[in-house]
């Protein structure tokens, strides 16, 4: 595996999006271990789109303008969604009883899961990334496309995990300010509005 891959995999995972704020965001309101069930739902949501890439739906994808508009649109909405969600929030930040952190486990999976697989860039990237590392004399690109993808989902898990524990570690700070708590609701409404924005002016090449 080359260290190209795994530097460009690493800038691709770190940079900021959907996913890393989202479970920012689960760390500060729920605490660590909601932020690493967060992070688990993120990587889970790269699935499809490697399912596609592998199938190659992503090309479809690629080529259809129409079908493109609409996923994306659908992204868009979604972020839209999660910046409502977000500036409604008023759930406590103290610990939850244990089954309604099981169901509280099972939402913050359902909803990490979507705001990746409603991300039609995942799937370029997928499309267009990953091949460029794959032996060109190779008799059976599967197993190689499955090796790197299996390298950029660790990645992604490993990093999100840390972004968890960061927030999760300045918890304490912001449970005692409701004045901070407020302010980092309309920050994380307003970056979801940001990327939401950012994908719905993005081209479909």
């Amino acid at each position: 595996m080359s260290p190209e891959f795994l530097i460009t995999s690493f800038v691709i995972v770190v940079s900021p999006g959907t996913g890393a704020l989202y479970t920012i965001a689960t760390g500060l309101y729920r605490g660590f271990r909601q932020s690493v069930v967060a992070a688990f739902g993120c990587t889970l949501g790269i699935v499809p789109h490697l399912a596609a890439a592998v199938a190659g739906l992503a090309a479809i994808l690629h080529t259809s303008a129409v079908v493109f508009q609409t996923f994306k649109y659908l992204g868009v909405a979604y972020l839209l969604y999660m910046a409502w969600k977000t500036l409604r929030e008023r759930g406590t930040l103290t610990p939850a009883e244990p089954g309604e952190e099981k169901r509280s486990a099972l939402r913050t999976t359902g909803t990490a899961v979507l705001i990746n697989v409603l991300n039609p860039k995942l799937s370029i990237f997928f499309l267009a990334f990953l091949p460029q590392f794959v032996p060109v004399n190779a008799a059976n690109t599967l197993p190689h496309m499955l090796e790197l993808s299996a390298v950029f989902m660790v990645m992604t898990f490993v990093v999100f995990v840390l972004y968890g524990l960061f927030a999760a570690a300045v918890r304490d700070h912001v449970i005692t300010r409701p004045k901070v708590l407020a302010w980092m609701r309309r920050t994380f409404a307003a970056a979801f509005v940001g990327i939401g924005a950012q994908l719905a002016f993005s081209g479909n090449r």
